[in-house]
Formats: structure tokens, C-alpha cells, sequence
């Protein structure tokens, strides 16, 4: 878990950093070429615990992103992630609510992000859920976005504690 959090922290930071020596001016209004709406898929498979009960997840993100400089993005991020489960286990999910950060050096290319925040469970007994970590490394261009991650739920029960890893792809919704 430590691990986990100083590399987030890294990112964050060393994003800040980067972003500052560009010499770029903030954005002060929401416009189509610096705002968009990102609606997505993912598959996953879990990792550690969580594999004992789960083979393989599948979901679907929305995200709604607003570049605060030219390579720097900021937003909100949700979604459903359906767990399916193994003999005797029942299925179940997830539905984050996350704060979303981007770090973009080129216009198209390669991206690195992180979300965090928490993330509810549903048909899930006795829990209701735990706060997350997502760090994403991918290629992206004006309309999609092609990513790997890490998925990390800090449960309060040691069973519950849920890591993924898996591959996303979501298309850009410019806001008129």
C-alpha cells in the first residue's frame, strides 16, 4: 500500500513540475478543444485475494475532463465494474466516484494518469466500500484514449481488499 501511494504521489508531483516549466497559460473557460466528456470500456482481471473469488471483470467509465494548461487535465470520473465470480462465490461490483488527474506531454502520444477516491460496492454483504487508486499509463489522441492500469480498493476487511489489472479504451465527447 505504500508503494501504491508513493508512486501516485510521485506522479502527481512530478506532473506539477513538468507542467510548470512549460510555460503554459491556464485555461480560464470550459471550451470544446479543452473540455470533454470521456465514456469508456474496460476488462480486467484480479489480482492477489480477490482472485480466489473473481476470474474476470468487465465495466464501463465516464469521466468528464477539463485541461487546466495544455498538458494538464483535471475532472471527475464514475462508472460500474461487474466482477464475475467463481463457484460458489456470487457476482458483484463496483462504482467509483474519483477525482481524476492527466498528464499529457505531446498533443498525441503517450499519457499517464491516476484516479482516486472511493468506491462503492454493490451485492456486497456486511461492506459498503473503501477508497481506491488508479494509476493508468496509455497512448492518446483527439478523440480516444487506449490505456493499461492498476486498480486498488483499500477495503475495511481484508477480503474485500480488491486489485485488477486490465486495459481500458474510451472516446472523447467534445462539449459544444
Amino acid at each position: 500500500m505504500k508503494r501504491i501511494m508513493l508512486i501516485c504521489s510521485s506522479l502527481i508531483l512530478g506532473t506539477g513540475a513538468v507542467s510548470a516549466q512549460t510555460n503554459s497559460e491556464p485555461n480560464s473557460e470550459i471550451t470544446k478543444r479543452n473540455s470533454w466528456l470521456k465514456v469508456g470500456i474496460n476488462a480486467g482481471m484480479p489480482l492477489g485475494d480477490a482472485s480466489d473469488w473473481s476470474s474476470f471483470t468487465g465495466g464501463v467509465d465516464v469521466s468528464g475532463q477539463f485541461m487546466v494548461t495544455n498538458h494538464f487535465g483535471l475532472g471527475l470520473s464514475t462508472g460500474y465494474n461487474h466482477f464475475f465470480a467463481k463457484d460458489p462465490f456470487s457476482d458483484f461490483g463496483t462504482i467509483p466516484a474519483n477525482l481524476l488527474l492527466r498528464y499529457y506531454p505531446k498533443e498525441k502520444g503517450f499519457f499517464a494518469g491516476v484516479d482516486g477516491g472511493y468506491t462503492f460496492y454493490t451485492n456486497v454483504t456486511g461492506e459498503t466500500g473503501g477508497f481506491n487508486v488508479k494509476p493508468e499509463l496509455g497512448y492518446h489522441n483527439y478523440s480516444w484514449n487506449f490505456y493499461a492500469y492498476y486498480n486498488h480498493i483499500f477495503g475495511s476487511a481484508p477480503m474485500i481488499d480488491i486489485q485488477t489489472v486490465g486495459i481500458a479504451a474510451s472516446y472523447n465527447i467534445r462539449f459544444r
